[in-house]
């Protein structure tokens, strides 16, 4: 069986964007040549998500109103949390959307179902976050 690693870098000027990384992930499937096995992309911080879904810019803004309905950046006062950073509300955001995904690799190409798409969720921007990419297979 065969390992590959890679960590992905992500600095977005924005305290919140969603990234369509789904070439990036290709391409790390390409470098790897890895044709049967499983790809495992992850957020490596607190305050960001990978997920899976629709490649859809109004999707991307239902997301963004029912994230801050359900927890709201402002006023920070109402978190516990908030004190040394005021990114309460970013926590809970990674908590709703997810830490990492898992994606079957069939024939050297990640296989996914109709529609479907990698992105990196930022809800705590303008500095540096990582990503890992784990593939194992053959």
């Amino acid at each position: 069986m065969k390992s590959y690693r890679k960590k992905l870098v992500f600095h977005l000027p924005t305290r919140r964007a969603f990234v369509n990384i789904t070439p990036q992930i290709r391409q790390c499937l390409q470098e790897s040549g890895i044709k049967e096995g499983l790809v495992l992309v992850n957020a490596m911080n607190i305050t960001a998500s990978v997920f899976i879904n629709d490649d859809e810019s109004g999707l991307h803004r239902d997301y963004e109103r029912w994230l801050e309905k359900l927890a709201p950046e402002k006023p920070y006062s109402q978190y516990d949390h908030n004190g040394y950073e005021d990114n309460a509300d970013a926590h809970l955001k990674r908590t709703i959307m997810g830490r990492e995904v898992v994606v079957a690799v069939t024939e050297g190409q990640l296989d996914f179902g109709t529609w479907e798409q990698i992105f990196y969720g930022e809800f705590d921007g303008k500095r540096p976050k990582h990503v890992m990419v784990k593939i194992i297979g053959e």
